[in-house]
């Protein structure tokens, strides 16, 4: 049987259980004095289960386990621990919230070996099926609208396979977000994603930018270099605003996915490389292609599978649900934050309002409102847009969303943040106050951070 892998942390010498799982002929154990060294092993490694030792200078420890539970979600953690150390609230409250579970000292091994392979069990289980936060960002999409779902459907369609992706959508409504849950859902979501706009790169260094060049082969090629298509094997290159791209760079990126081929610039020599090609325009290609911009052949090797993500006028009832979660994503730490959310003036104002600009315009007015309101409530006015005259529905679904989300807030800020306390007032389990938390983006568990704030692309 192939050993399964353990990450144990901890400074000093390994304790005495990782003596024994060391001579496990189940087990690879790999130590890490550090936070930083678990993250280094986390990012090369398979890691799925974590043992922590929370014996030895009991607030360093704590401080420990804090930081690695917020390292990876994919990993169980388990504690180690004496039974006087579960007389501190903190401890206790980390390991409730925190741990897959946790183990008294002195050790009983054939216990924690049983423990160890149920958190690797529900590990494995976890990666096959990685949860999904509703609302809060299936796929990195925010919203509970028809039009959203399609499209998550229409992604695990397309991720099964490698064939290459063309994303249409107008300016700012998200096509670079929905690249990166194409790769995120294959089977190269360990590989690389190479982002390119090809929009913003100098005519004159495209061609060098894209497939690489050698040593000498132009003035100031002082080393070789890979190309972003080269950088981006065993993963996906995302190729923004491929209508700008110069014809006689078509031409080049026609052959690539042809052959599978490249040549540095300067080199006679072919490169077979593994990389999969999504490609994005906000412009039509089919125009494109009929007043001689773009070519026709190139236009039919990417658009052998096509996305299409939808405006934001088109998908009006995640207006609100999109605003709560930009503006978590703005405040940093919610608990140093004045502002709660928005009036029902606001919400009927934004979605009333027509979002030329999409995502992108709306994450712009919620981060501008959020800075300048003086008030807990962001306003129409801090938000720089017209009250509408007339009643809009917001639909059942988007009401039902909010009234939850208000109702945790509310819950969450009278006992402290204190997820127990909140889960025993709202009369739920804390797992599913967790996801309900990660669903509307109030606490999350980690912090979470946009993969890249230019939300439009």
């Amino acid at each position: 049987m192939k050993p399964r892998k353990i990450l144990c942390v901890g400074p000093g010498k390994p304790p005495s259980v990782a003596d024994a799982l060391l001579q496990s002929a189940t087990w690879e154990v790999l130590m890490a004095a550090d936070v930083a060294t678990a993250r280094r092993i986390q990012a090369r490694q398979d890691v799925q289960v974590g043992l922590l030792p929370l014996v030895d200078g009991l607030p360093e420890s704590i401080s420990l386990a804090e930081e690695c539970t917020r390292m990876a979600r994919g990993i169980e953690w388990v504690g180690l621990c004496h039974q006087v150390a579960l007389d501190m609230p903190a401890l206790r409250e980390l390991v409730l919230n925190e741990f897959f579970d946790y183990h008294t000292l002195p050790v009983d091994w054939p216990v924690l070996d049983l423990t160890l392979g149920h958190a690797f069990r529900r590990a494995q289980l976890r990666a096959r099926n990685p949860p999904e936060s509703g609302a809060g960002g299936s796929m990195g999409m925010v919203g509970l609208s028809a039009q959203i779902a399609n499209l998550r459907q229409q992604i695990r369609k397309v991720a099964a396979t490698d064939a290459p992706v063309l994303i249409g959508g107008e300016s700012g409504s998200g096509k670079e977000l929905a690249a990166r849950a194409v790769h995120q859902t294959s089977h190269r979501a360990n590989g690389p994603f190479v982002a390119v706009n090809c929009g913003a790169i100098a005519p004159a260094l495209i061609h060098s930018e894209l497939f690489g060049h050698e040593r000498g082969s132009f003035s100031g090629a002082t080393a070789c270099r890979q190309g972003f298509i080269e950088a981006a094997g065993g993963g996906t290159i995302f190729l923004d605003e491929i209508g700008d791209l110069p014809l006689e760079l078509q031409t080049n990126l026609l052959r690539f996915l042809q052959e599978r081929t490249i040549h540095r610039v300067g080199s006679s020599r072919s490169l077979e490389i593994d990389t999969r090609v999504i490609a994005a325009s906000h412009i039509d290609l089919v125009e494109a292609v009929a007043a001689g911009r773009f070519r026709e052949d190139l236009f039919y090797r990417l658009n052998v599978l096509s996305l299409v993500v939808p405006p934001l006028r088109e998908r009006r009832s995640d207006v609100p649900i999109l605003a709560q979660h930009f503006l978590q994503l703005c405040m940093g730490d919610p608990r140093q934050s004045r502002v709660e959310g928005f009036t029902r003036q606001a919400v009927a104002a934004m979605t009333s309002h027509d979002w030329p600009g999409n995502v992108r315009e709306l994450y712009n007015r919620v981060q501008r409102a959020r800075v300048m309101t003086d008030q807990r409530l962001i306003t129409p006015q801090d938000m720089l847009l017209s009250v509408p005259a007339g009643n809009v529905s917001l639909g059942l679904e988007a009401i039902r969303t909010m009234a939850e989300r208000d109702e945790i807030a509310l819950t969450l800020g009278r006992v402290g943040r204190n997820v127990t306390h909140a889960a025993r007032e709202l009369g739920i389990s804390r797992m599913t106050l967790y996801r309900l938390i990660d669903k509307h983006g109030l606490v999350p568990r980690t912090e979470m951070k946009s993969p890249n704030p230019a939300f439009g692309r």
